[in-house]
């Protein structure tokens, strides 16, 4: 196996020179479990950990390893262990707010070719959800693909009626129904898999991210779990993100259901997922508008003729007022982080005089 099988793509070769260190190798990270890390190189999967630099000098999270990053390592023990010195930059990404009342970033996965966001047919739908999705997806610049799952539980016309609503949304992205029961589409979504690129699942628990891993795999590799008939949710089987080589040559990463998909400053993200919306506030009277009150406003005016639903309008609010609030809180926890940060470099440098 070479690096570019890993997905070491003439991107990450042109890094390569500035970053290569003669007495380290490459690798790529697969999974992270905490501060315990697995890479894998041109002959193996091998545990990693982190020099004591990249972990205490880290400013934030989004410093540190996550699955899909390409990192430079220096090899123990017989090639048994390596120690990651440092990460080439990130190509794309895909990440949200931290879940609960925390307002940092949390990375799901890097250096993605694609997205797939996977819906179920079923209770599971949620056009909101995926909106979401969307966001996060061009918030990093990776290609999205929308995943309709257990297109067995539906008849033709519901199927059709689900797509009907994504094209509704204005969501342009390909859309591939498919069945992990019958098999129905399950080819369509192989062919979309490239050899030598890296994608991503996304979605909730019990949607069926596990199960079609584990049919592309063409064997019960990953552990998958029922979902509950009131509410279609299921439960978490999967743990951790994970990166798995297919046996066609495409790379995909398998994350844990999310509950919360939080937005973090991506204003731009939003009115790139909500193009109509973005296109209509250029015809406001006010270059200020709220779009709330306004007399003038094209996107209220929008609504009362019936171009534009008012659930994507709400949609697109609750996104926006949600990426703001938060980026407020995020600065000022920079401020805090970055006066500790400084803190301690002082008290090494101390320390070291002594």
């Amino acid at each position: 196996m070479e690096l570019n099988d890993l997905g070491f793509d003439p991107w990450f070769q042109r890094k390569r020179k500035e970053l290569e260190r003669p007495e380290c190798g490459i690798a790529r990270v697969t999974a992270v479990n905490r501060d315990r890390y697995l890479v894998r190189n041109e002959q193996n999967e091998l545990q990693a950990e982190l020099t004591g630099k990249l972990l205490f000098f880290s400013e934030t999270s989004q410093d540190l390893p996550c699955v899909g990053d390409w990192a430079i390592v220096q090899y123990y023990n017989d090639g048994t262990l390596a120690i990651i010195h440092d990460l080439f930059p990130r190509k794309t990404f895909l990440r949200r707010k931290s879940a609960g009342k925390n307002v940092d970033y949390q990375m799901i996965a890097s250096n993605i070719d694609g997205a797939f966001i996977m819906q179920s047919c079923d209770l599971n739908f949620n056009l909101r959800r995926l909106e979401r999705y969307l966001v996060m997806a061009n918030d990093g610049s990776v290609e999205p693909t929308v995943l309709l799952s257990k297109s067995d539980l539906v008849g033709a016309e519901d199927l059709q009626r689900r797509i009907v609503e994504i094209r509704g949304a204005h969501i342009e992205a390909r859309v591939i129904p498919f069945s992990n029961v019958n098999s129905d589409g399950l080819e369509t979504v192989q062919r979309a898999l490239e050899k030598g690129k890296t994608y991503c699942l996304l979605g909730s628990s019990g949607v069926g991210k596990t199960t079609l891993l584990n049919h592309l795999l063409g064997r019960e590799v990953f552990e998958t779990g029922t979902v509950r008939e009131k509410d279609g949710r299921g439960r978490h089987t999967t743990a951790r993100r994970q990166l798995t080589i297919l046996d066609s040559g495409a790379l995909l990463i398998d994350t844990p259901g999310m509950r919360e998909v939080g937005m973090l400053a991506v204003d731009a993200s939003i009115d790139d997922s909500f193009t109509d919306i973005h296109e209509l506030s250029g015809d406001c009277r006010f270059n200020d508008c709220t779009h709330t009150t306004e007399t003038g406003c094209a996107i209220l005016m929008a609504i009362e003729s019936g171009r534009l639903s008012p659930e994507r309008y709400k949609s697109y609010m609750k996104l926006r007022k949600e990426s703001e609030f938060h980026q407020m809180s995020y600065v000022e926890k920079r401020k805090k982080d970055k006066r500790f940060g400084r803190m301690i470099k002082t008290a090494m440098k101390q320390i070291r005089k002594k």
